[in-house]
């Protein structure tokens, strides 16, 4: 069930576990395209914008549950990668109560004060009430939400990046024919779209939990190791927060870029949700070698083995580049196809702006490679501070298109946005990557000089 990605072709061990991660994330995006193609023809274009102006705030709370996962994952991956099973098991009881609290904590505020921040992002008042009613399900299941991403990102720490994809492909089936049942036949609107997504997801994190309790040996954990350790729980905080943070950080730019989208009304807001899930489809490979890239470089720097990481690194690059020449043509040869799954053939002008949103993003794939494999390679190298810095770079970008570019030029800035935030991000990973090779370098050599 496990996979130890300290030995071995680099190249190999990366395709190997990212193709599977690459459906997963495939999957995942398939979640929101289906509520989406089916609110978009079923409900009408208001009720598409009103789904897609939830996103960023969505992206602000769900990211940071799904980053926080990430992190607590490091850890139990070092352990694993150093041979220390019962220390690994201790951390994924700690994962678990932790995870938990998170859970709590999280669904009570959201829940509570969603509406308040919607009408703050200045959300069109004709798509204000659907929104709300979508947000403050999805915002329900968080649980479900820590649930699957805790599990799944332990079992892929250990090599297994196989088996959450199964089971996330078995819920997103179900997902479709609960969509299509809430939406079509009980008439529940908006909600029927988020009450699919949340029962869904549950069930696969739900299967993932399974899994671990009947398949691996490793992961037994012993009445003893259930025992809460202040130490564990602070290192898995001060893993999993600043990944949680990065999330938020950089969704405060969404935010702000979201608002500025808002002020253009609700066809700009629905040409900007068609083309994020298909550029949410698109980017599938980049997060799949983004997730590689910190279970290789937490294996890695848990066995000692510094001098692999630089050799996956290039070949996780090499494979992005040649990605985002695919992913660019895409976008010249078939995006107004892709644009007219959401909208009918009669909305030219959304449809027009969909297609401009996704040239311009594919255009600059190759920044997002780069953000996806170094970002998430420093945070699998136990720095993940440098993933909030790297959020505070995207936020400044996007935060500059939102107050200056949106209301100087009007839509086209919107379609900049993203852009000009990775770049912004990839100007501080570059160097920050550098020093956190140097870093670990002394301390490797000061550990073996003892």
């Amino acid at each position: 069930m496990t996979k130890n990605m300290t030995e071995g072709s680099p190249m190999k061990l990366i395709l190997g576990f990212s193709i599977p991660l690459f459906f997963g994330f495939l999957f995942q995006q398939f979640y929101s395209l289906v509520d989406t193609v089916i609110v978009g023809r079923f409900l009408g274009k208001d009720n598409l914008a009103a789904v897609g102006a939830t996103g960023s705030i969505n992206f602000l709370v769900i990211g940071f549950c799904m980053g926080v996962c990430s992190g607590f994952a490091i850890p139990v991956s070092h352990k694993f990668g150093a041979g220390d099973y019962p220390g690994m098991r201790k951390y994924v009881a700690n994962c678990a109560w932790l995870a938990a609290a998170f859970a709590v904590v999280l669904t009570g505020f959201t829940t509570l004060f969603c509406r308040q921040i919607l009408v703050v992002m200045r959300t069109p008042g004709n798509i204000l009430d659907s929104s709300y009613a979508y947000i403050w399900i999805i915002f329900l299941g968080i649980p479900a939400t820590f649930l699957y991403n805790m599990t799944s990102g332990v079992i892929r720490a250990l090599g297994d990046s196989r088996t959450p994809v199964i089971f996330l492909v078995m819920s997103s089936f179900l997902n479709v024919g609960m969509d299509l049942f809430f939406i079509l036949n009980l008439h529940m609107g908006v909600q029927g779209a988020a009450w699919a997504t949340v029962i869904s997801q549950g069930i696969s994190g739900s299967c993932c939990l399974l899994f671990i309790v009947k398949k691996f040996e490793l992961l037994r954990i012993r009445k003893e190791e259930w025992a809460p350790d202040r130490h564990m729980m602070r290192v898995l905080c001060g893993m999993g927060v600043p990944m949680g943070l990065q999330y938020s950080v950089t969704a405060i730019g969404s935010v702000v870029l979201q608002s500025a989208t808002n002020t253009l009304g609700s066809d700009a807001v629905a040409a900007v949700t068609a083309s994020g899930r298909i550029s949410g489809f698109l980017a599938c490979p980049f997060d799949a070698l983004g997730s590689t890239m910190a279970t290789y470089g937490g294996q890695n720097v848990g066995a000692g083995r510094l001098d692999r990481i630089g050799e996956g690194m290039k070949s996780c690059i090499f494979l992005g580049a040649g990605y985002a020449v695919i992913a660019l043509f895409i976008s010249i040869f078939l995006g107004r196809p892709l644009a007219m799954l959401f909208l009918d053939a009669s909305e030219v002008s959304i449809i027009g702006n969909v297609r401009l949103l996704l040239i311009v993003s594919t255009a600059f794939y190759f920044p997002l490679a780069l953000v996806n494999i170094i970002r998430f390679l420093i945070q699998g190298m136990g720095f993940p501070t440098f993933a909030i810095l790297a959020g505070v770079f995207e936020m400044i970008a996007r935060a500059i298109t939102g107050f200056l570019l949106v209301p100087l030029i009007g839509f086209p800035g919107v379609a900049l946005g993203n852009p000009i935030a990775w770049l912004f991000a990839d100007a501080f990973l570059i160097p920050a990557y550098l020093h956190v090779r140097k870093v670990l370098a002394g301390r490797l050599e000061g550990a073996s000089g003892r």
